[in-house]
């Protein structure tokens, strides 16, 4: 009778056993389907960072600095997760590293080619200009892996102006045919005789009369001034310096939007501005088979008022913010940082960049 209830009891405990050992084995199996699953379904292209990414300036644009005191992206653009630093001792911790092109075209800064990148670090390049100034990029092949620009392109779209939705829709005052004192303005600086815009300003002049301002004819405005002599005019030249893929520049956000007049636009295609610009918002010269043609339609459109204020009726429900903050471009890396590919490197920057360029 003990014979049998010992061997009883240690088949019990030998089944207990066995069964614990299938139920380990089992919590492994599915411990590793559970990997291998993730691993097929989430890419290394989609992993996400946590924590803060750290965005490096090595140098600022143009000489001009920018502070960097408390949480920038956080409080000045409600961009969380952002650290932003200017201190190039942060090297081996940043995960971008941000160049302006400008300055290395202009060889006052340099790549630091000579440190060793930490691994997953990116660096990037960041120009507003058009590819007509932005030089020889050919040095450049197999070093950057992002891009920062106004090209919707860019993988870091930083346009000069964009369209936002009123907070509250209201009755538009539309005071825009008051004051009008000139059919047409420009102000202008650069003014070069091989300048396409140059040749169409002459047709234009020709044909209706234009008022210009600006250092080329040494009829200088102020910045106070500047929005208060173009909301005089009924139409604003903003005309491109050159005529690149989505350059569409302050002279149509800030200087035509906010001074409240109706933009004449030369530059990118007109798709390219109806993928930005508000509709019925602006008149682009290549949709007239002459520049003669676009005169006399202004000359009509001025004294239509009915027609002429068509043009700002999209005013009831949007708005135009203008971006001119470098922080600001800068903290948008971070909105982007974990779609963006993890191994992209541009062997030939300059062909991407001069994609579309036509013509200054």
């Amino acid at each position: 009778m003990n014979e049998e209830s010992d061997q009883a009891k240690k088949w019990h405990i030998g089944s207990i056993k066995s069964f614990l050992v299938l139920c380990v084995v089992f919590a492994l199996l599915i411990l590793y389907w559970e990997s291998q699953r993730k691993t097929e379904f989430v890419p290394l292209t989609h992993l996400r960072k946590t924590g803060n990414v750290t965005i490096l300036i090595w140098y600022w644009p143009f000489g001009s600095t920018f502070s960097l005191k408390g949480d920038v992206c956080w409080d000045l653009y409600k961009i969380p997760n952002c650290k932003l630093v200017d201190q190039r001792s942060l090297f081996p911790s940043a995960d971008v590293v941000v160049f302006h092109n400008r300055e290395l075209i202009a060889g006052t800064q340099r790549l630091p080619t000579e440190l060793q990148r930490p691994g997953g670090q990116r660096w990037a390049w960041m120009s507003l200009e058009s590819p007509a100034h932005n030089g020889n990029l050919h040095k450049f092949a197999n070093i950057f892996n992002l891009t920062v620009s106004y090209r919707r392109d860019a993988d870091v779209y930083t346009p000069y102006g964009e369209l936002l939705p009123l907070e509250s829709e209201g009755n538009l005052v539309n005071d825009s045919h008051i004051n009008k004192t000139s059919l047409v303005c420009w102000v202008v600086s650069n003014y070069m005789n091989h300048h396409k815009r140059t040749q169409v300003y002459r047709d234009l002049s020709a044909t209706v009369p234009v008022n210009v301002y600006g250092s080329w004819n040494k009829k200088l405005l102020s910045s106070a001034d500047l929005l208060p002599t173009i909301s005089r005019c009924y139409f604003y030249l903003a005309f491109e310096n050159s005529q690149a893929k989505d350059y569409i520049t302050e002279k149509l956000w800030y200087n035509a939007y906010h001074g409240g007049a109706v933009p004449v636009v030369l530059g990118p295609p007109i798709s390219d501005y109806k993928a930005v610009a508000p509709d019925h918002s602006f008149i682009h010269v290549d949709e007239f088979p002459s520049v003669q043609e676009l005169g006399k339609h202004l000359q009509r459109l001025a004294k239509d008022r009915k027609q002429y204020e068509e043009y700002f009726t999209w005013k009831r429900n949007q708005r135009v913010k203008v971006h001119g903050d470098w922080r600001e471009m800068l903290c948008k890396i971070c909105l982007q940082y974990n779609s963006l590919p993890q191994h992209k490197v541009y062997s030939d920057l300059e062909a991407w960049d001069k994609t579309s360029y036509t013509r200054k």
